[in-house]
């Protein structure tokens, strides 16, 4: 019997996940003992450590009840394939199948990346110092460059997005996401999609975006020794690639931007957001976007624009996982104020456009 430390109604059927990992030469015997553990600090795919035969592997699959779009595990595994071939930080890709026979979804395995994953709690344990995360930034910011950087035709992704009219769709699609998902009403909604509309950039430079950089979702190597000073140099792999695309690296910026919570924050957007980001020793917001142009060499004169459109996805992120807790498709009790964590985004957006500042 397999030891499973997983939520209520997300438990994995043991006896055909072996069979699968046995198919693709994961395992060898159907005999061994399957430890799996779910992670349970992302909102969105499900994702598990499967532990077997002195082996670790880690599997994505969507949520219960959550429609393709936006959890489409065929495409986070082409993209993970395609970018590993000229980028080293991503993990490496192990197998995929869309036979709902086996667990209910379509899902994929890949490699365990050993590391340090930098969320709020991971951060607080360690006692992180200000001149660390200096470090820790400017890392985080070198890997964001890289990755903006990778040339998608060699590695076979050029039919991954559309990126003539990206920024008009995401405005349009994103608003279109969040008036279908609403609950409640919320004026500051309202008012920033109409003035995204009416201020968004009709040039932009393209890319291989990720669509949500930030701390938590890279893996940093371990230090080597108890000496802090040669930690956090370096990252190990950029995992959560299920919203990557083509299209205009400013907007991955700003949705980075719109996660980066400073120590000045009001104390509800560090709540509603908890970010490692509030610690002493991490830049600002503009400093991270001086930073960000220095490494890039990128023009990012209209940044308010990309902030906003920034907090304002977050904002219909929030409001979709949240909609699915009122409709009873998930009981994960941390979606339970999601809809004020949703409104507190667009109150933000408001403040932005209001003083035409990120800070």
């Amino acid at each position: 019997m397999s030891n499973q430390q997983v939520r209520k109604g997300e438990e994995l059927p043991e006896d055909k996940l072996k069979l699968f990992l046995q198919k693709n030469e994961l395992i060898t015997s159907l005999q061994s003992e399957l430890f799996v553990k779910q992670f349970t600090h992302g909102y969105s795919n499900l994702t598990y450590l499967l532990s077997i035969e002195e082996k670790e592997y880690v599997l994505r699959k969507p949520p219960v009840g959550a429609i393709k779009r936006g959890h489409d595990m065929s495409r986070e595994y082409k993209v993970q394939s395609g970018v590993q071939k000229g980028f080293s930080k991503v993990p490496k890709m192990f197998a995929y199948t869309d036979d709902a026979a086996v667990l209910g979804s379509e899902f994929y395995i890949m490699e365990k990346v050993d590391g340090i994953i930098l969320n709020y709690k991971e951060a607080h344990k360690r006692n992180i110092q200000p001149d660390q995360y200096k470090t820790i930034a400017n890392s985080w910011l070198d890997t964001f460059t890289e990755l903006h950087q990778l040339d998608y035709k060699s590695v076979g992704l050029s039919d991954l997005g559309k990126p003539d009219g990206y920024v008009e769709r995401q405005v349009t699609n994103w608003g279109k996401q969040y008036l279908k998902a609403a609950t409640d009403n919320v004026p500051a909604a309202e008012m920033v999609m109409k003035w995204m509309q009416e201020n968004q950039p009709t040039e932009f430079k393209h890319c291989l975006i990720h669509n949500d950089y930030k701390y938590d979702n890279v893996v940093f190597k371990p230090a080597l020794s108890d000496v802090e000073g040669d930690s956090w140099q370096e990252i190990s792999a950029v995992l959560d690639w299920e919203m990557a695309t083509l299209g205009d690296p400013l907007m991955d910026l700003g949705t980075s931007l719109g996660y980066w919570t400073v120590a000045t924050d009001h104390d509800f957007v560090k709540q509603g957001i908890p970010s490692p980001t509030i610690f002493d020793g991490n830049p600002i917001r503009s400093e991270i976007v001086e930073m960000y142009a220095q490494k890039s060499g990128r023009d990012v004169n209209n940044i308010v624009f990309y902030y906003v459109f920034g907090l304002f996805k977050i904002a219909v992120i929030a409001q979709q996982i949240y909609y699915r807790y009122s409709k009873g498709l998930t009981s994960d009790p941390r979606f339970a104020n999601l809809n004020k964590a949703s409104e507190l985004c667009c109150n933000l957006a408001m403040k932005a456009i209001k003083t035409k500042s990120i800070d």
